[in-house]
């Protein structure tokens, strides 16, 4: 028996020897550094969605229904909201997936009380977003104002560029702030309000981005690409400034 167990004993010996060697110690403590980094960084983002949370409890204890739109209910009073800049949001499109429809529902549904417009851009009509996303503005016609817009084969630069390009010329006038979504984020009903407050608030600012939070579905690629956003999303849910601009949401 003990002959038997020599060549495990063995290997292990070599492993044990292996690891306390100076590159594997070096290794395992920059292992342990960035994964507690990461704790920290995780840890603290939790803590800020929760104190976020809390606040909005605590307003709606005091007669704010809409604290998930607004610390400050006034601001919904007519008087501010007629004052509020117009808005277009460009999404560019390309396929039609599962979750686009209602993605596309969240978008056009936004609860902002300005000026706001919706342009959805496609390549041509023989894209399957094009179908699908006109048959969504003919259900919204009497509430909202979204256009589907045909920006033709790209020959510069990326097809998603070029449709972004050509909302910016096709959208109103009048408009002061452009937000670019991407066409599978499913958006918070207060978020072009955030958005519209914050330029307003710091006029220095030249671009806002946001960063998506991601629902697993149960399928391994969803939790990989869970696991690959928790890192990047850190910064956004701690901070208010970042060298990081996600192409998904930027106005």
């Amino acid at each position: 028996m003990s002959a038997a167990l020599d060549p495990v004993d063995w290997l292990l010996f070599s492993l044990s020897r292996a690891f306390r060697s100076p590159l594997a110690v070096f290794v395992q403590i920059q292992g342990c550094v960035i994964c507690l980094t990461l704790a920290i960084g995780w840890a603290f983002a939790a803590y800020v969605r929760n104190r976020e949370i809390n606040r909005m409890k605590d307003a709606m204890k005091c007669g704010n229904s809409f604290a998930f739109l607004c610390h400050d209910i006034n601001e919904l009073e007519h008087t501010n909201q007629v004052n509020l800049p117009r808005v277009t949001v460009v999404m560019p499109l390309k396929g039609f997936g599962e979750h686009n429809l209602h993605n596309w529902k969240s978008q056009i549904t936004s609860l902002y009380g300005g000026p706001l417009e919706f342009l959805f851009v496609v390549e041509s009509t023989e894209d399957p977003a094009y179908h699908a996303v006109s048959r969504l503005i003919r259900d919204f016609k009497d509430d909202v104002d979204a256009k589907i817009i045909l920006a033709g084969l790209s020959t510069t630069c990326s097809q998603k560029i070029h449709n972004q390009l050509v909302g910016v010329e096709r959208m109103h006038k009048d408009t002061k702030y452009v937000l670019f979504l991407d066409d599978d984020v499913r958006l918070h009903p207060g978020s072009i309000g955030a958005l519209t407050a914050e330029m307003e608030k710091n006029p220095e600012i030249f671009i806002q981005t946001g960063y998506p939070l991601d629902l697993p579905s149960g399928s391994l690629g969803s939790y990989c690409i869970y696991e690959y956003h928790m890192p990047c999303s850190m910064g956004f849910a701690t901070g208010g400034k970042t060298f990081f601009l996600w192409g998904g949401c930027m106005m």
